[in-house]
């Protein structure tokens, strides 16, 4: 296995292959290895029962599988819960680096909302997690392990007939997937992969503020996982208040990323938009966004404001009906995502290891 990949998780099959063979090892070690990690959500060597025990013991000594462990909880009345998971130490200041990954409970569906990073780069106006210290990059194997952890902390399977079974993964938590493109990519396709939980694709969204040499590499690779756009925003002055990254990517260079994306692909993007009355929910930002949705193949989320952090109002139930209904009156596929688990701090733009 590469330096990037130097443990049992996180690691690909051929990698896994490749290193049993590197140890002496038959190379289905590696499949085993794969399947009891990525289907089954081992936590512990003691699991791999197929597995000798010297073989066990030979990867206990080289620290070959770590854990990222849950260390607090919180569940809210709908169902929906927040995990807050320990990630390590940080070497600068010996702080314990802790994410946050949010199981989301609705009709018909289990979304594992998982993170990417520790804390985030950028500074989005809306978002609690961009007023965190910024602790680095996860690997990609905390990041499937988040899923994995609220996998087993739930009861659920994969198996159809299990209510609790996982549907969906959103790489929507602490963190911008973009800037952490090689480690987000290896844990979608890791959680994609048949012989591991087999997820579809298309059940799988990365979520980018706008990093548009992001876009355009996910474009030319031609990843088959959804693509999701913080918008937030129709208006490049508006979106620079609200979105700092709009300094690095304007507003049309984002858009023209966006429809190269989905003529290349054939899919529509899914456009996220945080509502904030007095700041892009007025009768120009409907106007401007009409236009915007019309120029491109998407579908628009509508999110209600979930933070205060600039005692900025959260629209009324009545005003995001308003809303959707002006974008739906054009022909606009809009939907209202409303905020499954703020009361416990895990709706959008609230993880800051709050609540």
């Amino acid at each position: 296995m590469s330096e990037e990949t130097p443990i049992l998780k996180g690691a690909l099959l051929e990698e896994l292959t490749e290193f049993f063979k590197s140890i002496g090892e038959p190379g289905y070690r590696g499949k085993q290895a794969f399947i009891r990690i990525n289907r089954f959500q081992a936590r512990t060597l003691s699991e791999f029962t197929e597995f000798p025990l010297a073989l066990r013991e030979k990867l206990e000594a080289m620290g070959a599988f770590p854990d990222l462990p849950i260390i607090q909880t919180s569940k809210d009345a709908d169902g929906t819960e927040k995990a807050v998971f320990a990630a390590g130490t940080d070497r600068r200041d010996e702080e314990t680096k802790k994410i946050e990954a949010v199981w989301i409970v609705s009709e018909g569906r289990r979304t594992a909302c998982i993170s990417s990073q520790v804390g985030c780069t950028l500074n989005c106006a809306f978002c609690a997690t961009g007023t965190m210290k910024f602790r680095g990059n996860l690997k990609a194997w905390q990041i499937v392990d988040q899923v994995y952890g609220l996998m087993r902390h739930r009861g659920s399977s994969m198996a159809a007939d299990d209510p609790e079974r996982l549907t969906n993964v959103v790489f929507m938590g602490m963190g911008e997937p973009f800037y952490n493109y090689d480690q987000a990519l290896r844990a979608a396709h890791l959680l994609h992969n048949p012989h591991g939980l087999n997820l579809g694709a298309r059940h799988i969204t990365i979520s980018t503020a706008g990093v548009v040499p992001g876009i355009e590499r996910f474009t030319s690779e031609g990843q088959p996982f959804n693509l999701a756009i913080s918008l937030n925003h129709p208006d490049p002055e508006g979106r620079r208040d609200i979105m700092d990254i709009t300094d690095r990517f304007s507003l049309p260079d984002l858009l023209a990323a966006v429809r190269a994306y989905t003529k290349a692909s054939g899919k529509p993007v899914m456009f996220e938009f945080v509502m904030i009355p007095d700041k892009n929910m007025g009768k120009e930002n409907v106007e401007k966004l009409v236009a915007i949705a019309k120029s491109v193949n998407c579908k628009i989320n509508l999110i209600p404001l979930n933070t205060n952090l600039h005692n900025w109002r959260r629209p009324t139930d009545e005003e995001m009906v308003e809303f959707q209904n002006a974008l739906r009156q054009e022909g606009i596929l809009a939907f209202n995502r409303g905020s499954p688990g703020r009361r416990v701090g895990g709706a959008c733009g609230m993880l800051a290891l709050t609540g």
